[in-house]
């Protein structure tokens, strides 16, 4: 995305917040960000489509700080969960998020509904996903469930702190209880053996293959934490861990990937001397899984 159009997105967000969606006319954007009516319709088709780059840079932005909590930790660790979702609520209310939902969950805008409800079973997926990591294959028929149960408990939970105007340092006591919660959760439903929605269900909602591709963004993160590791008390670590940076941008987060200065990354890593096993073995991997 070009400097130009992301300086658009920014001031949008801005006008967004401080005088709502709808009262904001596309006049305001104008004038607001220095450009003229054509540059405008040049990036987007209308001011919803702004509205959906608007979220979609914010999360991806969320999203790539979510995940550098992984960096190098082990996933099952409860606590690391708990700082991603702080880091994500965090981050919705800095960027007014819910805000703008509240705002524009009602517009007659077919595409702006199907983002928000494409949204809404991304982040199911995502605890999905993290669930599996942190209470083991074995309970994994009912963690879809779980998933299900968290979100609409978080929620609540989030809602009636807002009432209550909580500051918000105290978002981490919030969640921290409905995890809680959650692990009491998570052992009835898998002791009883009951299941109200099958996981295979997002396999209907992401046939594209979302699911296997979430999961290879836990293993990429995963094996570049491993190969800084390996990279601790080398005379050149900073550059090399530049490059590993550079890889994990370019794959997880780049709308259309570099492959090229990929390939570039992979060359100069292979030099890096000297080489033990495990770093040969994890940048072969690594290589394979981008």
């Amino acid at each position: 995305m070009n400097d130009r159009k992301q300086l658009v997105i920014a001031k949008a967000h801005q006008l967004f917040i401080e005088k709502g969606f709808q009262a904001t006319s596309i006049q305001d954007i104008l004038d607001y960000s220095g450009i003229s009516k054509g540059t405008f319709y040049n990036y987007f088709s209308s001011k919803n489509e702004l509205l959906i780059a608007i979220f979609h840079s914010v999360y991806k932005k969320m999203e790539k700080e979510r995940n550098e909590l992984l960096i190098g930790q082990d996933r099952a660790n409860i606590e690391i969960f708990i700082k991603q979702i702080v880091l994500q609520l965090r981050s919705n209310r800095t960027n007014k998020l819910i805000n703008l939902f509240e705002e524009v969950i009602f517009i007659p805008d077919e595409e702006l509904k199907e983002f928000i409800k494409r949204g809404h079973l991304k982040m199911l997926q995502w605890l999905y996903e993290r669930f599996i990591d942190i209470f083991g294959e074995n309970k994994k028929p009912y963690l879809f469930d779980c998933a299900i149960m968290f979100k609409g408990l978080l929620n609540e939970n989030l809602k009636h702190h807002t009432f209550a105007q909580r500051s918000l340092e105290s978002i981490t006591q919030v969640v921290r209880y409905s995890v809680e919660r959650l692990i009491n959760m998570v052992n009835e439903v898998s002791e009883k053996g009951e299941q109200l929605f099958p996981p295979e269900l997002l396999e209907q909602w992401f046939p594209e293959g979302a699911a296997h591709h979430h999961k290879s963004q836990y293993e990429i993160t995963q094996t570049i934490a491993l190969l800084k590791d390996e990279l601790v008390n080398h005379e050149d670590q900073t550059k090399y861990k530049a490059l590993l940076d550079f890889i994990q941008n370019e794959t997880l987060y780049a709308k259309e990937p570099r492959h090229f200065l990929v390939e570039s990354a992979f060359l100069s890593l292979k030099t890096a001397k000297p080489q033990s096993k495990a770093w040969t073995e994890n940048l072969q991997k690594l290589e394979e899984l981008v």
